[in-house]
């Protein structure tokens, strides 16, 4: 199978979520409200610069998950060191802190940095989401947010994985959920 343009990729899921088309996404998606645009590993660069000139800034909002990472690692370094000494066998708490427990963590302001991109009416389009690897924080927890689900713009993922056996790969390791999202690769 030829590789495919990510610019024609990006311009086809702005077609989407800039028409009167956007029905489709819940329609494609079991009620979801993402699409996930898949992206060979090896080609992200490609499809962020594609994504960068492509959806410009008065309609979309490009949230950065590696500026997020840094972020809340440089506000919270005490606190992730401790945990880091007390949690040696669940690390990934530090990511994602479990339901029911009070926190910071990445997952909540990686759903805030969303949220204002809602709030501004502008699409958020997520990017390098391969820094999430062994965070907890999969895809579907991001798309399964009651925020996500009910908002009136729908949320764009570039997402690095490759196809398997029907089964989506994320960084071309780990399976990963289709639900609740509509797939352009």
């Amino acid at each position: 199978m030829p590789l495919r343009n990510p610019e024609q990729i990006i311009l086809e899921t702005k077609r989407i979520v800039e028409s009167d088309r956007r029905s489709e996404i819940r329609l494609n998606a079991n009620g979801g409200n993402s699409i996930l645009i898949v992206c060979e590993p090896n080609r992200e660069l490609e499809y962020i610069q594609a994504i960068e000139k492509l959806m410009t800034e008065d309609i979309y909002r490009v949230i950065d998950i590696n500026a997020i990472l840094n972020r809340f690692v440089e506000t919270n370094i005490a606190e992730i060191e401790e945990k880091f000494k007390h949690l040696k066998s669940s690390v990934n708490q530090i990511f994602k802190i479990p339901d029911g427990e009070q926190g910071s963590d990445l997952f909540n302001l990686i759903i805030e940095s969303i949220t204002d991109s809602l709030n501004e009416n502008k699409i958020p389009v997520v990017i390098h989401t391969g820094a999430l690897y062994g965070s907890d924080i999969d895809n579907i927890h991001i798309m399964e947010s009651e925020l996500i689900m009910r908002a009136s713009l729908p949320l764009i993922i570039l997402y690095p994985a490759i196809t398997e056996k029907e089964s989506l790969m994320f960084l071309g390791k780990r399976p990963a959920s289709k639900y609740r999202c509509m797939i352009i690769d």
